[in-house]
């Protein structure tokens, strides 16, 4: 294990930053302001914003290879820096700070491929548009320099959840479920393990969708109405990614739709049932991956859309007994903004020299500083 190298929180007046993140689930533009002039680093402001549906249907249809995929991918990162420079807007109108405030964007992207062991990672978003639209700074494509550096790109959230969580003074877990789950391992002393536990929200969310028009599960109340298959759940257990050590990282190139298709096709399951396997699938994965490489850990603060699952956590915490379950509003962030919030804190590290990865963590060759530059 080792601990992130120390950084001094100091700047002038104010030193503004937004993070935008568009995640796995596909569900929207978290956007966040963020007040990191100093130790204390403050969230002034944060909105969510729905994806347009054609939008958020072209991203979806690039997660998979298709006919002049490189125009497609083109046009969707033109469209996604505009919906990205109206979150902006929006979000600095609701803040009462003007453009000239910012020092810089730091956008996460929308991830449509992720390879780190064939040397690439792919997140659109057309930087360059989004300085040009609102006139401020952007620091994107964190991913791709740790990928360069051997790593995988992912996750880059444990260097943020230890700057900013990692005081609490006891061994605890950070649970980021988003469409994909990863935790952050925090041993209370300085020293931090963090990677993918598989999936998060994305099957859950891809089932409800295609069997009740929904987009996700709210609340987890349609898993609660159905019963774990007990042999289904054993037989995705089986899959080798839960297998492999750390560090190693995921997302839809594995866990998509059709994988699931074709995992259930053959049987008359009941689709309700389905779905609370799928859950018991996220908590249990979740709960091995905590019990096999964080076992002191004695609390467990989740983060992202699943901490709103109700039947999760419910789940979660039958299989970690002894451990304390919650949200990360228990340490003072609403756990709905925590992603992008460490993209704001990241564009932060680039542009102060300071590096942004984590080696044991990503599996990069050494800490590396993490984003390319467009100034405004």
């Amino acid at each position: 294990m080792s601990a992130i190298p120390s950084v001094n929180l100091t700047a002038t007046p104010r030193d503004l930053y937004i993070g935008l993140m568009t995640g796995t689930s596909l569900d929207g533009i978290d956007a966040v302001l963020v007040d990191l002039t100093d130790a204390t680093p403050q969230l002034l402001g944060a909105q969510a914003m729905p994806l347009p549906i054609e939008l958020r249907q072209q991203l979806m249809q690039l997660q998979a290879a298709a006919p002049d995929e490189l125009h497609h991918a083109c046009l969707a990162g033109n469209a996604l820096a505009r919906a990205y420079a109206i979150a902006v807007e929006q979000l600095l109108a609701q803040s009462s700070v003007a453009p000239a405030e910012i020092r810089a964007i730091g956008n996460h992207g929308q991830t449509v491929r992720h390879r780190p062991e064939l040397g690439y990672t792919v997140q659109l978003g057309n930087h360059a548009l989004l300085a040009e639209l609102t006139g401020i700074t952007v620091v994107g494509d964190f991913r791709s320099r740790d990928v360069a550096a051997g790593g995988q790109g992912a996750p880059l959230v444990p260097a943020f959840h230890q700057a900013i969580f990692g005081q609490t003074g006891e061994p605890c877990v950070i649970a980021n479920v988003g469409g994909i789950a990863n935790i952050t391992l925090l041993d209370g002393a300085g020293g931090i393990k963090g990677f993918d536990t598989g999936p998060g929200n994305v099957l859950m969310d891809s089932w409800i969708h295609q069997h009740q028009g929904h987009s996700y599960d709210a609340d987890g109340a349609w898993a609660a109405s159905g019963k774990v298959l007990p042999e289904l759940l054993a037989q995705w257990l089986q899959l080798p990614y839960f297998a492999q050590v750390p560090p190693k990282s995921t997302g839809r190139d594995l866990f998509h739709a059709d994988w699931l298709r074709d995992q259930v096709w053959a049987n008359a399951y009941a689709p309700v049932d389905v779905q609370a396997t799928l859950c018991a699938l996220t908590a249990q994965t979740l709960a091995d991956e905590i019990a096999r490489h964080g076992p002191g850990a004695r609390a467990v603060y989740l983060c992202g859309g699943g901490a709103h699952n109700h039947t999760l956590r419910e789940m979660l915490a039958t299989r970690l007994p002894g451990v304390r379950v919650g949200t990360t509003a228990l340490l003072g962030v609403d756990p709905d903004w925590v992603e992008a919030y460490a993209f704001a804190w990241l564009a932060w590290c680039c542009l102060n020299g300071q590096p942004g990865n984590l080696p044991n963590v990503t599996g990069a060759q050494g800490y590396r500083i993490l984003g390319a530059i467009y100034p405004a």
